[in-house]
């Protein structure tokens, strides 16, 4: 293996949502023993009963009953146990996920821990999720079904959400390259649609440019670059998703004059066309 494996929600899934229930002593279904490897989607775990074992960039994770867990995109994780664990597996787009809530959720940086949920949030958690389920999968489904499925979803994030403000970390027991880490992704956020060269971050936030680089590439395992790209992507999928503006109205508010470089850039980056997109997150 040359490099750790990232694997891609799209090429699962075309809703940007993917749930499963699991139970104890369930067997692995083909190409689901995955090892060690990245995502570039969120992926929240839901613990009814039961005990789980992960290990996230180097760290060993505990899951027990009542417990809520997420991983971020990038950070390298593998299963170690979990046959005897009983509760949800959910893999969401990062473009579903609002960007405050993502804010709570890269606010853990390096440091997210389990959030332990009374019994009122773990059966709102589970009758939601149930309901998300039936409805993402059911046979026929109905007009509206994949809007209604993501407005579920928004409910079971903003659940998430509310819990891990509660466990926010000092950002002093961050390391410095963390800090950098956070420092740039969420000036990222904010400056997505105007700076695009990882010279003009590093520049934001007082540091050099290789500095910027090797802090990112050590925390999350990606470069600048990748950051910036992935972030114009993301924000051109909720334009497309959430507003009316055509194509070209889209690449001029991201910065692109030229609208069909900015086509072709998003379908180098997600192997689909924007309008091909935007059909199949309308359906």
């Amino acid at each position: 293996m040359k490099d750790i494996p990232v694997h891609q929600l799209q090429d699962r899934v075309s809703s940007g949502l993917e749930i499963r229930h699991f139970v104890p002593h369930e067997k692995l279904g083909k190409g689901e023993d995955l090892g060690a490897h990245r995502d570039d989607h969120y992926i929240f775990f839901v613990m009814e009963d039961g005990i789980a074992s992960l290990m996230i960039d180097f760290d060993e994770l505990h899951l027990q009953k009542s417990s809520l867990y997420y991983i971020l995109p990038g950070q390298v994780h593998h299963r170690i146990r979990a046959t005897e664990a009983d509760g949800w597996f959910v893999a969401v787009d990062t473009l579903l996920i609002p960007p405050d809530y993502r804010d709570v959720f890269e606010n853990q940086l390096l440091l997210q821990q389990p959030f332990y949920l009374d019994e009122r949030q773990l059966n709102q958690c589970c009758s939601l999720l149930g309901l998300i389920d039936e409805k993402h999968n059911q046979d026929e489904p109905t007009p509206f079904n994949i809007s209604i499925v993501h407005s579920l979803l928004q409910s079971f994030l903003g659940i998430a959400a509310a819990g891990f403000v509660c466990l926010s970390s000092s950002r002093s027991s961050l390391s410095r390259p963390a800090q950098l880490s956070h420092q740039f992704k969420k000036l990222l956020v904010q400056k997505v649609r105007t700076l695009k060269s990882p010279s003009a971050y590093a520049s934001q936030l007082n540091v050099s440019e290789s500095y910027l680089n090797e802090s990112l590439k050590k925390v999350t395992g990606f470069s600048v670059s990748y950051w910036v790209q992935n972030e114009v992507i993301l924000e051109a999928k909720r334009l497309l998703y959430y507003s009316q503006m055509n194509v070209k109205e889209i690449a001029h508010v991201l910065g692109y004059e030229d609208h069909a470089y900015f086509s072709r850039l998003f379908k180098k980056a997600t192997n689909i066309t924007p309008l091909s997109f935007r059909a199949n997150y309308r359906k």
